[in-house]
């Protein structure tokens, strides 16, 4: 008879699904997030991808993970350390070991820990660590996946082949299991994915059972954990990765402009799902352009955008070096356009699949000539929506591009998302002019308002003929002009009518603690939840700190320079060698403390944390 296991409650775990990039891992993290958000636990995820297409099967190279962290309170990183680690062979046990908690779960695929994947995870000849009592500080469990799921579905006719594709479906329902959760929210999604493949769908779904069954059944595991449901404001939730995000919001601003959207795109790791996610609206009038190469896809965003279109280009690091010269066009053209920069790391191809913040630089002056340009950052999944929809109201209203920066954790990483309705989400002034506007009845395409906007004109309006291009224009009438005052005037326009928008943006508030404190952790980005992890933990111990997170970058807020000279040390996070904070330093003369990662890879909470203490410590 089986003994009963313990029952552990927790308010938040950290599960990670590790294996070889074509085990599953990527679809068995989803499916348990979307679940786990379904069933009203708070989340944050970190789905980390290989670099190489197809490295090689078994190796460290080859290694694919999916980390979640969720719980009944509330979540803002995916987590420091993991509780749970399946390991689905030896490559992924040695890649993701160092990150498991002392006392952790080991689950184990015994079939991925044979000689020829030892070998190839590179363990020296004849160890096994599943066999050498190194694991002796963990709980491991080790359970031979690949042969239970050909057993459960030997009766399938399926090929082998096919029967091993489910073994990623086993290891979900052993996690259900454990966790306690219902696995219909999968099986729901697996019939309506494999709907003409019946015979594929329900493979999977026995698959899941049998998993749970496992759990049921077998003796093994000691351990099951009992989280509750987290406590998030009322309201429609669902789970989204910012990439979708970002989607969802231009379709929205497209509906509230009353432009039809428009996206010109090359795909590039890892901005490339927001070019596939569009091209799913058709039926909302959006129209998507993969063309040949980034500067074909910016300059037919360009067209577009003259045309009257709300136009979007989206790109990552590489692609936007390719970009620049176009938008140096659009903005002396001073034509609305969102440029959306996926950050990765680099420089050249870098790390494509791995996170990074080294673009803010590029975005504030990387272009030839004087160029300013708006540039705002999101700062988690959910929060791309907002900053993309801001984005969207600031290119259409002010006639300038704008610049979005998100970056790889937060593109690939999802989070519960409180939904508006459309009746929520402000309106985007879109104003075209049909006559002249000038008291002589011509038409002056540079004539500007009190925010230094120029009009803008449908092609083809009779009487609204104007020269575009990309030589100096003349103020006002925009005809070609080499003058040098001209030039210089010209010049001084396109930077405050930047400058301006800074009227048009809220005062920056402080994210987490008081006006005043020894140290202020001020962030941008993919930051976020490491910095308000780990500010909010020293604030409950005492410690006399706050944080203040930045969405606007160019211009910054009216009131930032007076709310930085309120802390007694500033501390500038970032994932790159210290770009932030030479624009602050430069800007408010505040000798601002940097902490720069350049591994490709997000912050832990501990690392921010023990730089906090360190500047405390030195009072």
């Amino acid at each position: 008879m089986k003994t009963a296991e313990e029952i552990l409650e927790r308010e938040s775990v950290v599960v990670r699904f590790s294996g070889d990039s074509g085990d599953g891992m990527q679809l068995t993290g989803t499916q348990f997030t979307d679940t786990t958000a379904f069933l009203g636990k708070d989340i944050s995820t970190f789905p980390e991808y290989p670099a190489e297409i197809r490295a090689p099967a078994g190796t460290i190279a080859g290694v694919s993970g999916f980390q979640v962290h969720f719980g009944s309170k509330e979540i803002f990183t995916a987590g420091d350390e993991y509780d749970v680690l399946v390991a689905m062979n030896a490559a992924a046990l040695k890649s993701d070991l160092s990150n498991l908690k002392k006392g952790g779960i080991i689950i184990t695929n015994t079939a991925g820990f044979d000689a020829k994947n030892l070998r190839l995870a590179e363990y020296p000849e004849g160890v096994n660590p599943l066999e050498d009592n190194s694991l002796s500080e963990y709980e491991v469990y080790e359970v031979n996946v690949t042969s239970l799921t050909k057993e459960a579905l030997k009766d399938t006719g399926l090929s082998n082949k096919e029967l091993e594709r489910s073994k990623n479906m086993f290891v979900l329902g052993m996690l259900y299991w454990i966790f306690d959760q219902s696995p219909d929210y999968t099986i729901n999604f697996i019939r309506e994915k494999f709907s003409k493949k019946p015979e594929i769908a329900e493979a999977n779904i026995m698959a899941i059972q049998a998993g749970i069954n496992f759990g049921e059944t077998t003796e093994i595991f000691n351990t099951r954990f009992k989280i509750g449901t987290s406590k998030l404001p009322a309201g429609n939730y669902r789970s989204i990765t910012g990439n979708s995000a970002v989607a969802i919001a231009l379709v929205a601003a497209s509906e509230k402009s009353g432009l039809p959207l428009f996206l010109g795109s090359y795909p590039i790791t890892p901005a490339s799902d927001i070019l596939h996610e569009l091209a799913k609206f058709k039926d909302c009038g959006v129209r998507t352009f993969q063309a040949e190469d980034e500067i074909a896809a910016i300059c037919s965003a360009i067209g577009a955008s003259y045309g009257g279109s709300l136009s979007v280009t989206t790109t990552s690091g590489p692609g936007m070096s390719l970009k620049t010269e176009a938008l140096g066009l659009a903005t002396i053209l001073e034509l609305p356009l969102i440029v959306i920069n996926i950050q990765r790391g680099g420089p050249s191809t870098g790390l494509p699949t791995k996170t990074e913040q080294s673009d803010l630089l590029q975005a504030m002056f990387g272009r030839h000539g004087e160029c300013p340009l708006p540039v705002i950052a999101a700062f988690s999944p959910s929060d791309c929506f907002d900053t993309v929809f801001e984005a969207a109201r600031l290119t259409v209203e002010h006639m300038t591009p704008v610049i979005v920066l998100s970056d790889g954790y937060i593109a690939n990483g999802s989070e519960p998302w409180k939904y508006p309705l459309a009746d929520d989400l402000p309106e985007i002034k879109s104003v075209f002019i049909d006559k002249p506007n000038s008291d002589d009845g011509k038409f002056l395409p540079y004539k500007r308002d009190e925010n230094f906007v120029r009009p803008r004109v449908r092609p083809g309006v009779k009487g609204l003929e104007h020269r575009i291009g990309g030589l100096e224009k003349k103020n006002e009438t925009g005809d070609i002009s080499y003058d040098p005052l001209n030039h210089e005037l010209m010049v001084k326009i396109r930077q405050a009518k930047v400058d301006k928008i800074a009227d048009d943006i809220p005062l920056q508030e402080i994210s987490t603690g008081k006006d005043k404190a020894d140290v202020l952790v001020l962030g941008w980005g993919s930051t976020f939840g490491s910095i308000k992890s780990a500010v909010t933990e020293l604030i409950s111990e005492g410690h006399s700190v706050a944080h203040i997170h930045l969405k606007y970058i160019n211009p910054f807020p009216k009131n930032l320079g007076t709310l930085l000279m309120n802390y007694k040390n500033v501390l500038i996070p970032e994932i790159n060698n210290g770009q932030l904070i030479r624009l602050i330093r430069d800007k408010f003369l505040v000798p601002a403390i940097g902490l720069n990662k350049i591994m490709g890879l997000p912050f832990t909470t501990s690392e921010i944390k023990n730089k906090i203490l360190e500047i405390l410590n030195k009072k």
